[in-house]
């Protein structure tokens, strides 16, 4: 009886490490240049501030910085104002919007280098740069 629970438990942790990990995405991981998308931004509340963000470092409202759902952190982006041509260089360190229809999320900073925060939400071009 033994034998028969440790081998079950030997079986699940080999099923675990070859398939458990597979979709996940470090921050080691080398960014898609390839990578382009066009949608709305927004830019983070003041309550944010200095609070921990998904990659574990605090967040700075005053900071070049943005959260995205996909791309790995660490990852620099173009985000471009369709607008009015304006661009900014963020670096991705947060994990959202979680906002439906919404790509990614500046900081106040950032957003206001290429828009009014009194608009909310701009639409915007996303590149990966190297």
């Amino acid at each position: 009886m033994r034998i028969s629970i440790t081998y079950s438990i030997l079986l699940v942790y080999l099923a675990l490490l070859s398939f458990g990990c597979s979709g996940i995405t470090s921050k080691n991981d080398a960014p898609r240049t390839d990578y382009n998308e066009t949608g709305k931004a927004s830019f983070y509340a003041m309550k944010y501030q200095s609070r921990k963000t998904a990659s574990g470092e605090r967040f700075d409202q005053s900071a070049n910085t943005a959260a995205h759902n996909k791309l790995p952190f660490g990852t620099k982006v173009k985000v471009t104002n369709v607008k009015n041509g304006k661009s900014v260089i963020v670096r991705i360190n947060d994990r959202g919007p979680f906002v439906r229809g919404r790509i990614i999320d500046l900081s106040r900073s950032a957003f206001n280098s290429i828009g009014n925060t009194s608009a909310g939400v701009i639409d915007v071009k996303v590149e990966v740069v190297d």
